[in-house]
This record gives C-alpha cells, sequence and structure tokens, in this order.
C-alpha cells in the first residue's frame, strides 16, 4: 500500500517546461492538472500531455502521479476519465466533488475504463461550491471503494459565495471558512481517509506557509496541496513527527508495555491513558511509513 502523501504539487497539465522538472521535484505526489491551471483552449492538449507523461513513469518509485480531471458536470470529465484512466495513474483528483454520491460516480466510471484502472485512487475536493458545504455530513456513512483522501478549497468556495476574500489580514481564514476547513477535516476522518489541508496562495511566504503547516497538522491534517515547488520541502518537513514527539511517544509505549495491562500510567507527573497510548503508536507508524520514501511513494 502506497504511503499518505505529505506534499500535493499542481502543476499544470499544458506546460511542457513544468512538467519536464516534476520527477526531481521532491514532492510525494504529483497532481498533473487538466482543470483550472488550463485555460478552455489548451484542454484537451493537456490532456494528451498528462496521458503520455504519465505512459512513460511506469515504475518509478516516486512521486505518486495523480490527474486532476475537470468537474463531473463539464463536457469534458468523460474524456478526461476515458484517457487517463487507461493510463494508469496512482489517481485522479475529483474537483468541486458534492457529497459521496459524486465519489461514487467517478469510481464507477474508472472501473468502466478497463483493467489498467483497478488500482487507481480518488482525492476529492469536496468544498469547492455551497452546494458541496451541505454535503459534507453524507460522508460519515461512506465508506468507500477507491477514496484515500478528502481536502478542501479555499478559493474556488470564495469564488462560489462571492466572497472578495477568506482570510483576514493577519492571513487567518475568515468564519466562515475556518468553519467549512473544520468540516472537512471531520468528514476524511468520519470517512477513514487522509485529511488534506488546501493550499497556501502566497509561494513566496515560506514563515506563514510553515505555522499554518504546523497548526493544521496539530488538529489532524496530514498532508498538503501545494502550488509551486518551493513549498514542498517546507509541507514535507511539517507533517512528519519531530523529534520531541517521537521521544514522547517512544516513553509512553515503553511505559505501557512495561506496566502489562494497565489502563493508564504516570510519566513525569502526568496520567497518560489509552488514546495517548493510540497517539503515540500512530505518531511512531507515520514517521515509520516515511522512513523508507524511495520504497513507499
Amino acid at each position: 500500500m502506497a504511503a499518505s502523501p505529505r506534499s500535493w504539487l499542481f502543476v499544470p497539465g499544458d506546460n511542457d517546461k513544468k512538467l519536464g522538472k516534476i520527477a526531481n521535484c521532491g514532492a510525494d505526489a504529483v497532481i498533473i492538472d487538466l482543470e483550472d491551471s488550463v485555460t478552455a483552449a489548451n484542454k484537451e492538449a493537456a490532456r494528451d500531455k498528462a496521458v503520455e507523461y504519465i505512459a512513460k513513469q511506469k515504475g518509478a518509485a516516486s512521486p505518486q502521479y495523480w490527474v486532476r480531471i475537470n468537474p463531473l458536470d463539464s463536457a469534458l470529465a468523460l474524456d478526461d476519465i476515458a484517457a487517463v484512466a487507461p493510463a494508469g495513474p496512482a489517481g485522479i483528483v475529483l474537483p468541486k466533488a458534492e457529497g459521496p454520491a459524486d465519489v461514487e460516480r467517478l469510481s464507477e466510471l474508472i472501473d468502466q475504463a478497463g483493467a489498467l484502472a483497478s488500482t487507481i485512487r480518488i482525492h476529492a475536493i469536496v468544498t469547492e461550491t455551497a452546494r458541496a458545504v451541505f454535503k459534507l455530513a453524507q460522508f460519515s456513512d461512506y465508506r468507500p471503494k477507491r477514496l484515500c483522501a478528502i481536502s478542501w478549497g479555499a478559493e474556488d468556495l470564495a469564488s462560489a459565495i462571492g466572497a472578495s476574500a477568506n482570510r483576514d489580514r493577519d492571513g487567518n481564514f475568515l468564519d466562515v471558512f475556518q468553519h467549512v476547513r473544520i468540516q472537512a477535516l471531520l468528514a476524511a476522518h468520519a470517512t477513514g481517509v487522509q485529511a488534506v489541508e488546501t493550499l497556501h496562495a502566497d509561494y513566496r511566504d515560506d514563515t506563514g506557509l510553515r505555522l499554518s503547516c504546523q497548526q493544521s497538522r496539530i488538529v489532524g491534517f496530514t498532508g498538503r496541496l501545494a502550488i509551486h515547488p518551493a513549498q514542498v520541502p517546507i509541507i514535507n518537513a511539517a507533517y512528519m513527527p519531530s523529534a520531541e514527539e517521537m521521544a514522547w511517544a517512544q516513553r509512553i509505549i515503553a511505559a505501557f508495555d512495561a506496566a502489562t495491562g494497565a489502563g493508564t500510567v504516570g510519566i513525569d507527573g502526568m496520567m497518560i491513558d489509552r488514546p495517548h497510548y493510540l497517539q503515540a503508536q500512530a505518531i511512531l507508524a507515520r514517521w515509520k511509513e516515511y522512513n523508507n520514501r524511495a520504497d513507499s511513494f
């Protein structure tokens, strides 16, 4: 099973120069984009380039190669799926998904694309329309066949609701967007898939990106969308357990191992119970997941 990507880097599907650089960009996952970053006139060319590029990467250890198709309600989506799925990407990113029904529809279309599509996964962007936000609760009872990641989009949502901004002067998301962000996070965890943070639009703002990543990991996001290669190393580092976290997790596990059958243990005057133990196990598992990155991605 492939590791859950920390960094998901968007690359325009019609840009030969950028496509030529992505093999060594350091991202865990590269999303070749057929949607927002490609003009209407270049949609078919971008599709052809994406298929050609992915076909050449068969057997590559890293990164994972994904494709963001056009929305399901567009005239382009069916052709995107029919062309891309047989090429065998790691997965398809579904923009403007409005609930599990859209994910299921995409999954069925992938099934129809042929044998090479059998291992293709789905990453759904689930908050880009107002209607989509009201569908988020439906993910709590959804047990997906292909879905492995949920992310949210602040830029498209702002456009959809006529908002002039999605952040305040300090760079924090305004209330409506923060609310949607948390709903998307909970939807991902309720469904049992990876929760992926939205992009940080200012690719020159290393300090802001680093702080934002740290804060999002604290609340349960495990990866992030990226729009520039310069963001990748910051994102990769931010979504890895720190040395301090590793040491603390190892102490908790060691304490429980030494106190066989105990429901709680004491460490440095703190009462540590089973939720802490499970959290410590998750921290170590995540570190191990990425320790041999070349083999995992």
